[in-house]
């Protein structure tokens, strides 16, 4: 053979498997980290909603997309580690299950896009620069309407014609309860109601606190979102109705386990509009220009 035709066909040869290998090459699957402060029971439905929004996008987790999912079981000096762990892993989106997250994941790291589930004060809690255009490296969903706490002691004034003490539960490490607390405060002048708020710092606050809400006679209970109460609800409901106090909730779980009555923003709306966040930022958008998305889409269920 002339050296020359040998030559080309060797490198025909070459250039031919060199097509073929990156043919064959596998397209890299995106990494989500979903990371919730709370146990993955106790986030079950949410976790549901975000897979059904990312099923509904086209997204097969283990097939087109991996999700890692982290949970701190309500330990939240746990969230820096778990977070620690999916820098580690390279996540392309963190997204946060609650205010909780969202905090840490920003001390965390500054170029990994976070999608917030929910916030109620996103530019308050220092998140955002603002609604429309975030300007760093956070987005998602704000569920600002402290208003809703006004509305939960108009309902059961509804329900307890002689409702005139109304003890709340709450934690001041969430930054959404001096709005929620300030918004009742309001709404109990209005319809001379007393409120007596006891702050849940801990798990072994929380029967501490209906120890004094059973002293003070309190007329029923309004337990605001946080991750303690929300991982010992069934506790929660369990001294509501030992202590013979009604009590309006949160989020919809709580009725789920037996307590009476919750009102507020559709959980199961939000995080499976929080899989719209992903797949624009997987498709090229950056968090600092998509706009929060503020869900006024509320729900009311009882027993």
């Amino acid at each position: 053979m002339h050296p020359k035709s040998h030559f080309w066909l060797l490198m025909t040869i070459l250039l031919t498997t060199s097509q073929v290998t990156w043919a064959q090459a596998p397209a890299k699957i995106p990494r989500i980290g979903y990371l919730n402060a709370s146990s993955a029971s106790s986030a079950a439905s949410r976790v549901e909603a975000f897979r059904q929004g990312m099923r509904e996008l086209g997204y097969v987790d283990g097939k087109n997309i991996v999700v890692e999912y982290r949970f701190a079981e309500g330990n939240l000096d746990r969230l820096s580690q778990l977070l620690a762990e999916l820098v580690k892993l390279n996540v392309d989106i963190i997204v946060s299950g609650r205010p909780t997250v969202t905090r840490p994941a920003k001390a965390a790291t500054s170029t990994i896009p976070i999608v917030m589930g929910f916030d109620d004060d996103p530019i308050g809690s220092g998140f955002v620069a603002n609604l429309a255009r975030p300007g760093g490296n956070i987005t998602g969903l704000s569920t600002l309407a402290p208003e809703i706490s006004g509305k939960q002691l108009e309902i059961l004034k509804e329900i307890i014609a002689k409702l005139a003490r109304v003890a709340v539960l709450g934690s001041s490490m969430r930054s959404g309860t001096a709005l929620s607390l300030k918004e009742m405060e309001l709404a109990g002048t209005a319809l001379k109601v007393q409120i007596q708020y006891l702050d849940i710092q801990e798990s072994k606050d929380i029967e501490t606190a209906f120890a004094a809400a059973s002293k003070a006679r309190a007329d029923a209970v309004v337990v605001l979102g946080s991750p303690t109460l929300n991982l010992r609800r069934t506790h929660v409901i369990d001294l509501a109705v030992n202590n013979r106090i009604p009590g309006v909730y949160a989020q919809p779980e709580y009725v789920e386990a037996g307590g009476l009555m919750y009102y507020g923003p559709s959980f199961t709306d939000i995080f499976r509009r929080a899989a719209t966040y992903v797949d624009k930022i997987l498709k090229g958008a950056k968090p600092a220009d998509l706009p929060v998305e503020h869900r006024r889409s509320l729900s009311l269920s009882s027993i």
